[in-house]
Order: structure tokens, then sequence, then C-alpha cells
């Protein structure tokens, strides 16, 4: 089957492309015939290499960390899903590899796709609508009443996670560009501030969540913008010993990851408010709620552009350049 590659970690170089064989069934996988998939930040990080000590892939790798598609095989335990079934989903972190013509998943990791939505709308959903329910519902508990930063308002998982902190019933605060400040409030968005001209710490106060996808200096004044007993989530770093535990880590990486957070979480704990680190894990059952607000149209995909399966190098590169509005989709099949 053809697929773009890594052979190696490097920064900024292109993803190889070429045959590459297709995958094996395990008794509990689907096999799904991919129609589309998009493009993550993630997918660069990993492609330079940012994740090799805590993600030991074995190379070469296909890229890719969304999925929609049609069931072509099922594994002999499959209970939940038939040959013919349009799928959608975010492949379990051991088992990426979307940017290609088929993939094996796990039928835990999996939803069926929303019936109103394209191929292509639903494969620009899984990673970030799950890193925005994780961050709101899981892990930040978030209210009706309370109010949530969710910074970059208008990249992918700012564009689902105003949408849901709205259903929620939270006042929702968000940063963007001038260009697309509409854009946000169309989305929900109470209060947008322009990260060029606006200096979002002196606006802000008194809140009770921030999701953080900005750097170390963004995310020490969210810190300072949260109630006492407020939580920062973040999804760009510093990884915290939590982490660590949780991705069973050897005892020295687990001592450099504390090493990494500990100015971090020193500056919340002063403050009197929690800092937590997330990295998304896929949830076919949440991936199914999620799906549930999507065909009551309460959360709608935000897709800029859609690209051909041979362009998904030229898709990485205008995600990389920070143009993108919503999701960039490559459709394969």
């Amino acid at each position: 089957m053809k697929a773009f590659f890594i052979s190696r970690y490097q920064k900024k170089e292109p993803l190889q492309f070429g045959d590459m064989p297709e995958p094996k069934l395990g008794e509990n996988d689907v096999l799904v015939g991919i129609h589309a998939t998009s493009i993550n930040q993630l997918d660069a990080k990993i492609r330079d290499g940012e994740f090799k000590l805590i993600l030991p892939y074995k190379l070469p790798l296909i890229l890719g960390n969304d999925v929609a598609g049609v069931v072509i095989r099922v594994g002999a335990r499959v209970t939940m899903f038939k040959v013919g079934d349009e799928v959608y989903a975010r492949p379990d972190k051991d088992r990426i590899g979307t940017f290609t013509e088929f993939i094996a998943l796990h039928e835990a990791d999996m939803a069926l796709k929303p019936k109103n939505s394209s191929m292509e709308e639903a494969a620009s959903i899984p990673l970030v609508a799950l890193t925005a329910w994780q961050a709101l519902v899981e892990w930040g508990n978030l209210k009706k009443g309370q109010k949530v930063f969710i910074q970059a308002g208008s990249g992918g998982v700012g564009t689902i996670a105003i949408q849901l902190a709205k259903h929620l019933g939270a006042t929702v605060a968000t940063t963007t560009s001038a260009s697309n400040v509409e854009l946000v409030k169309r989305l929900g968005a109470d209060v947008v501030i322009d990260y060029k001209t606006q200096d979002f710490e002196t606006i802000l106060s008194g809140y009770d969540l921030v999701l953080n996808s900005q750097d170390a200096k963004t995310l020490e004044k969210s810190l300072r913008i949260l109630k006492p007993g407020g939580t920062l989530i973040s999804i760009s770093g510093p990884p915290d010993p939590a982490f660590a535990e949780e991705m069973d880590l050897s005892w020295p990486l687990k001592i450099v990851l504390t090493l990494l957070s500990y100015s971090t979480r020193k500056k919340a704990s002063r403050l009197g408010v929690n800092y937590s680190f997330l990295f998304m894990k896929a949830s076919g059952n949440q991936l199914a709620r999620i799906t549930a607000l999507i065909e009551s149209n309460i959360i709608k995909p935000v897709v800029d552009k859609i690209y051909p399966f041979e362009s998904t190098n030229e898709a990485i590169a205008y995600v990389e350049s920070g143009r993108s509005k919503g999701k960039v989709v490559v459709k394969i099949n």
C-alpha cells in the first residue's frame, strides 16, 4: 500500500512516499480502508523526534493520527463493527499511521462516523475533539457558570473546545488574530482577545480553567489569571510526574520530566492553583459521545483546506506555517 513515512527523525524534512506492507489484523482489530485523514501539530513533532524518548517508535514509521473510512475486514473477536461500517478514530499512540490506504485499529478506539459529516469532516475531528473532551470534561470537570480560557481559538483544538465549553454552559475567553475574531465569535467565544495587540493577563482574571496550548511564557501568564483552586491543563508541556508514571517510563526519564516541570509546578503551587499535562488518549467511547454532539449540530467541524493524498507534505507545511484555521484534511481514497 502507498504511504507517507519517515525512516529517520529529521526536523522539517519532507515525509518519504512509497510502498509499505499492509497491516496485520489482530483478533480484536478492524481493518479500515482510509478515505481521509487530517494534519496535526503532533505529526510534525513526531517527525522532528520530539517524542522519541517517551514514544520509541520502530522506524520506518507511517505518520498520521486521524482517520475516517470504511470497515474492510474484522478480527475474529470483533463485536462492535461490521464490514461496510463508516467509522472514524484517533488510533492509539502505539498504532498511529493514517497517511496511507489502510490501517488496523483496535475496535475500542473507534466510533461510527457522524451521519451528518462527510469523510473529510469526520477525519478532522478525532484527535482535537478527544483532546478538548478530556481537557474540559474528564480532567477539567467544567461546569455551567464557570469561566474557561481556551488559547488559540481558531486552531484545531480551539475551534472544537470553544463549542464544547459553550455546550457545557461556561463563559469562554480565547485568543486569536484580528482576521479570525468573527470565526471564534460564531463558535461561541464570549471574550475575544487579539494576541497581537492585547495582553490577555490585563483583561482576564478569576478563571476556573485554562486550556494551554502555547509557549512557556504564555503558560506562566495563564497561571496568574486563575482563581485560587483553579486549574491549568496544558497540551503543549512541560510533561509532569503524573504523565511519566502513566507512561511507565524508566526512572531516569521520570527524573528528567520531573525536573522539566518543576518550575511550572512550583509557580502553580505558590499561586494556589493546579497544573496538569495532558497527552490525549484514544477512546472510542468518548468519540461516540462526541458523535452525538456533532449529529445534534452542537459541535460542527471546521475545515480550512482539503489536499489530495499526493500533496500530504504540502498540507503539513501549510499547518506548520501557522495560517490554518480549524483543521487541514488529506483526502486519500
